[in-house]
């Protein structure tokens, strides 16, 4: 039937309808934010660095590990934000800055291990669980229909401007 269905839609239309609907499309009938095993693990997480870098030496705490455990909260708060959204676009918007914070998070661990101001297995522990947030948050991104293109690590065959 013509005029009818998501085709006959402009694209504010399908977003709002697909919005109304996110928490089917993320495989999730999650009520609140708190029901989400992405937000529940990255708070497990931000929990267990604000630990590791409860024992660093003071001068640690202050620099690496004030950034380390911002960015550990802003994953987990930056899901929540986005789960109250009222569009999808939002939602995958805050997801993605998420995605960012996790790994900035990853990064920072892997700086703490290197440098010898955080324990190797407990930071080693903590890259791999943030790396598990990190896949769990792309899932909700594909299962909400961002496409790959999207993404700012999506290879093109087109020629790079510097090369």
């Amino acid at each position: 039937m013509e005029g009818t269905g998501p085709r006959a839609q402009g694209p504010d239309e399908i977003d709002l309808a697909i919005g109304e609907d996110r928490r089917k499309y993320a495989g999730s009938a999650a009520q609140s934010f708190r029901e989400l095993i992405a937000w529940q693990k990255a708070m497990d997480l931000a929990v267990d660095v604000y630990a590791l870098v409860r024992g660093w030496p003071r001068s640690d705490q202050f620099g690496l590990g004030s950034q380390l455990q911002r960015a550990a909260s802003s994953a987990a708060a930056n899901i929540a934000e986005g789960f109250e959204r009222r569009s999808t676009k939002e939602y995958l918007r805050f997801l993605a800055i998420a995605s960012g914070s996790v790994a900035e998070t990853e990064t920072h661990l892997i700086l703490a291990q290197r440098t010898g101001i955080g324990d190797d297995r407990i930071c080693a522990e903590l890259q791999a669980r943030a790396r598990e947030v990190g896949r769990i948050l792309r899932g909700i991104e594909r299962g909400l229909g961002r496409h790959p293109k999207s993404s700012p690590n999506f290879q093109s065959s087109a020629p790079d401007r510097d090369g």
